[in-house]
């Protein structure tokens, strides 16, 4: 049984408005607490965001019904500060249970000692889809717009990469990975159906750990003819790992006659999906290390249990190579994260700017005014279709003489876009180092996508709530913001 939050007022609790924050502390949970408090001061606006909660969270089940789960105001609230704070589970499940205003925002008493333990924490806010947060920041963003309705007519995008939580992908650890999670599922089935074959599961893993390492020796240290040296020890690693997977295919096709139980045929595809990707980084290394071939980007794998990840070389400071996705982020002068796309593998800046900005400019009804971007997302048809969506467009040319021409005609609408785009470079280190979008500590692609709208949807909280104790106390440093007026 669920509730959206709990209508009983309590003798050891201040309702959720009337929780006394802090505006002279400059922690960052105390804006997203007062975004929170003005969130649920407007019933509707409330009303809507919970109801977008209850669909995923009783998708599969009724909430009248059954012991007592977390309200829906409390996994907002939980989900918010998560990475709104860029805490892990087990912080998170602290400040759950210590933090006062929190607790009493969540509408939790003092008499009341309600435990949350960091898995209810994670089991709970993982049932809310990507989408749903998604749009649960939409109508956030429109109620600051309400508060700041000229933040959206200047509008400023980049994008960035959003590090997965992997190790450096060489096709040797990528193999060892593979073989290491087979190995460990098919003993388990063939251990649970009494099925033979694995009985020297230990030493093969042994020699393929052997292997690895020795290739990983050999790598670091190079040396002359390094590369016909390693030759040798990889043959030797595609060897014992395709027997591996000939043995996990067979123990496969026999399961599939005998077991029929669901979590058996589970564990069977698992084992399958993982034999397939580790059979496609054993050709990637066969044909780069064997037959000398230039394998591209888009053919290899980067990671046994993230396959999403994409390699980029962005030519960073300190970062010339990042192993992640590309995210595209549009944020208003009032420092709102209004739009973000995360771009598919095979897709560039120049190839969504222009589909991401029309969705943009139709959402705020046609209120953009201003869009500035960087040298990244030009080209001459990109150019003349974003004309065509904002009037005032910054979009400066490649090239120091197509950028000389530019600037020497350039308007002061122009300059000032110009001036003012180095603002998102800001926007991007805060979700990279107050949000935690720097590296993704979720598993697989839906856990991807759940973090970076996670990561902005604190974000954007954080704003709101800023806004309102600028209204209510605009001298407290809670208040402070770093951003220019003209911004």
């Amino acid at each position: 049984m669920r509730q959206a939050f709990s209508r009983q007022r309590r003798l050891d609790c201040k309702s959720t408005k009337n929780v006394s924050l802090n505006f002279e502390c400059r922690h960052e949970i105390v804006p997203i607490l007062s975004g929170l408090q003005h969130i649920y001061s407007e019933p509707a606006l409330r009303d809507n965001i919970l109801e977008l909660i209850a669909q995923d969270v009783n998708e599969e089940s009724r909430g009248d019904c059954g012991r007592p789960g977390m309200d829906y105001w409390q996994i907002l609230v939980l989900s918010a500060v998560r990475l709104g704070c860029n805490v892990t589970y087990d912080a998170l499940q602290d400040l759950a249970e210590q933090h006062r205003a929190l607790r009493h925002i969540m509408g939790i008493g003092d008499w009341e000692e309600e435990r949350f333990n960091w898995r209810r924490i994670h089991d709970n806010i993982c049932l809310v889809r990507p989408e749903t947060i998604t749009a649960i920041d939409r109508l956030i963003v429109d109620e600051g717009h309400r508060l700041a309705p000229e933040a959206s007519k200047k509008i400023r995008a980049d994008s960035f990469v959003i590090n997965t939580n992997i190790h450096y992908p060489a096709e040797s650890t990528l193999i060892r990975d593979g073989a290491r999670k087979v190995i460990e599922l098919a003993v388990i089935q063939a251990a649970a159906w009494d099925l033979p074959g694995w009985r020297q599961s230990k030493h093969l893993l042994k020699k393929v750990h052997k292997l690895s390492r020795r290739i990983q020796r050999l790598a670091s240290r190079k040396g002359p003819n390094y590369r016909e040296r390693l030759k040798t020890p990889y043959r030797q690693l595609l060897h014992v790992s395709g027997k591996i997977l000939r043995k996990a295919r067979r123990l496969c096709d026999e399961l599939d006659a005998s077991c029929t139980d669901i979590a058996s045929c589970l564990s069977v595809q698992q084992i399958r999906t993982l034999a397939d990707r580790t059979e496609q980084v054993r050709q990637t290394a066969r044909r780069r290390v064997l037959n000398g071939e230039r394998v591209p980007n888009s053919e290899k794998l980067f990671s046994i249990f993230e396959p999403h990840t994409q390699l980029y070389k962005r030519g960073k400071a300190g970062e010339p190579v990042q192993f992640g996705r590309l995210a595209l982020v549009y944020e208003d002068a009032a420092g709102f994260v209004v739009h973000h796309h995360l771009l598919p593998r095979d897709q560039g800046d120049k190839d969504v700017v222009v589909a991401q900005t029309r969705i943009l400019q139709d959402r705020l009804n046609g209120q953009m005014e201003s869009l500035s971007l960087d040298r990244g997302f030009h080209s001459p048809d990109n150019q003349q279709q974003l004309l065509g969506i904002v009037t005032g467009l910054c979009l400066p040319k490649p090239g120091a003489k197509q950028a000389a021409a530019q600037e020497a005609t350039a308007s002061v609408q122009f300059r000032q876009a110009r001036q003012r785009h180095s603002g998102i470079e800001s926007a991007i280190g805060a979700l990279q180092a107050g949000n935690g979008l720097k590296r993704c500590r979720d598993r697989s692609e839906i856990g991807f996508q759940r973090y970076l709208v996670l990561g902005i949807l604190g974000r954007n909280l954080h704003t709101l709530g800023r806004l309102v104790i600028a209204q209510q106390a605009p001298k407290s440093l809670a208040a402070q913001s770093q951003r220019k007026a003209a911004a």
